[in-house]
């Protein structure tokens, strides 16, 4: 799995001389809190709405809203965006570019194919990647399984969910301490509670 299959490839960007005001309206008519900073096609910062909201004026301030809008609109982006920037590239492993946002707690990651802008991958992406990955849309009857942890264990489970014609949609696999495992599956078909009765039989420490 990697970034190149769950990064958005259509990408927003600002340029440093666009001003704050610009930007803010950019943000709110694309429904996005981010947008790289791009200087004759190469990446030279990032900025957020956080960055944003920052070098705004307090709701409190005495100013007129003329002077409001002119303190936004002089402001550019060039004074406020991060011009160190964390990037990835298409190749980077999923699992590698979430290390890299929580390591250096950010949201996102521009994604650079040999220095040109090509994509952004975000923590929604991850976390949507996290649901698919559980099986959160898949169909069927969801069904974690607590057992020792060993060989062939997974083999034995994949065998009688054969044998009853059901159909696995959705497989993860959670290791514990004390030697145990907890198999998370999803599983289609006529006969999943022949299934569980089944797994029930077997040295099966928990099932829910």
């Amino acid at each position: 799995m990697y970034v190149r299959q769950f990064m958005t490839s259509q990408v927003f960007t600002v340029s440093p001389d666009d001003n704050v005001a610009d930007t803010m309206a950019l943000m709110r008519e694309k429904k996005i809190n981010r947008l790289p900073v791009v200087q004759k096609g190469k990446l030279v910062g990032i900025v957020t709405d956080g960055d944003l909201r920052e070098v705004s004026p307090s709701p409190a301030t005495t100013l007129s809203i003329f002077e409001l809008n002119y303190l936004v609109a002089k402001t550019s982006i060039r004074d406020v965006a991060v011009k160190k920037v964390i990037t990835c590239t298409p190749d980077t492993k999923l699992e590698d570019a979430a290390v890299l946002m929580r390591d250096h707690g950010i949201g996102a990651l521009p994604v650079l194919d040999h220095e040109k802008l090509v994509g952004i991958i975000t923590e929604t992406d991850i976390f949507d990647t996290f649901l698919d990955m559980m099986g959160f849309r898949s169909p069927g009857d969801r069904m974690v399984i607590e057992t020792k942890d060993g060989v062939g264990v997974m083999v034995d489970l994949s065998t009688i969910i054969k044998d009853y014609d059901v159909n696995i949609t959705s497989l993860a696999v959670y290791h514990l301490k004390d030697n145990k495992v907890q198999i998370l599956v999803r599983l289609n078909g006529d006969r999943v509670k022949e299934v569980k009765n089944a797994l029930l039989g077997k040295e099966v420490i928990a099932m829910f």
